[in-house]
């Protein structure tokens, strides 16, 4: 799985795994079944059972392409409308849990997804899906050419939880916590928290270690008495374990 770091406006780093070949062509499957099926009713309910066609027929041929192009448009910008009605989510994508996001943190917009729709045909029409797909396997992001021409990557949204994944943290059975302002915090305070931590251990990052322990200090009003700001942390998130856990 590959993993993406993606560094939010507040400075806190977030981290998601990117959403497999597989299962982009798994919700690209799946949406390509539910285009086809509107097609057979459409034409079903309107051409056989009320006989739109023999009305058609009898039109000129420009009036014949405008009807006909009156029915396929919901197929043709499906992904567009979608994606920015459902905040980078199509049908698909909401059945096999994965969606599109910014890279730089922020929120993806319309044009983001407009400049994806676009290179669809690229990515997607031309070549049977050759472009797309060989620009996937090649690319460390999994990512497509509108993908890297929006700035945007698709995730996974797959529940995989580990105890490194939540709030958790194992405390000694006599533990006795230090900083009972920790409870000024909230659940998703304490995530960020952990997974911000995690992360700048992990790339040796101290600079975010400080920017962590200071933003700690001007939440909850604790002083980091212990000199270390990786032993500080540490101890804050026990400490939020420890009273939550206890409350």
């Amino acid at each position: 799985m590959t993993q993406l770091s993606i560094n939010t406006t507040q400075n806190v780093i977030i981290n998601f795994t990117a959403a497999s070949v597989g299962e982009r062509i798994g919700a690209y499957v799946l949406d390509f079944l539910i285009k086809t099926a509107y097609i057979i009713v459409v034409f079903y309910i309107f051409f056989y059972t009320l006989n739109l066609n023999l009305i058609i027929e009898q039109l000129d041929r420009w009036s014949q392409m405008a009807i006909y192009m009156m029915f396929f448009l919901p197929v043709v910008f499906y992904s567009l409308v979608q994606e920015s009605l459902l905040e980078g989510q199509t049908f698909g994508k909401k059945l096999v849990k994965i969606k599109v996001v910014k890279i730089d943190g922020y929120q993806a917009g319309f044009g983001d997804y407009l400049i994806r729709w676009l290179f669809r045909l690229i990515d997607i029409t031309m070549a049977s899906g050759i472009i797309g797909l060989v620009c996937m396997v090649v690319n460390k992001k999994v990512q497509r050419l509108g993908d890297i021409s929006a700035g945007t990557a698709v995730i996974t949204l797959k529940n995989k939880v580990t105890i490194n994944s939540t709030i958790l943290e194992e405390l000694e059975e006599e533990y006795k916590p230090k900083y009972p302002l920790v409870i000024k915090l909230s659940d998703n305070d304490a995530r960020i928290i952990k997974e911000t931590f995690h992360s700048a251990v992990k790339n040796a990052d101290y600079v975010i270690l400080n920017k962590l322990t200071a933003k700690i200090e001007q939440v909850t009003g604790i002083k980091n008495d212990l000199g270390s700001t990786r032993e500080f942390i540490q101890t804050i998130l026990k400490d939020y374990n420890y009273y939550t856990q206890n409350m």
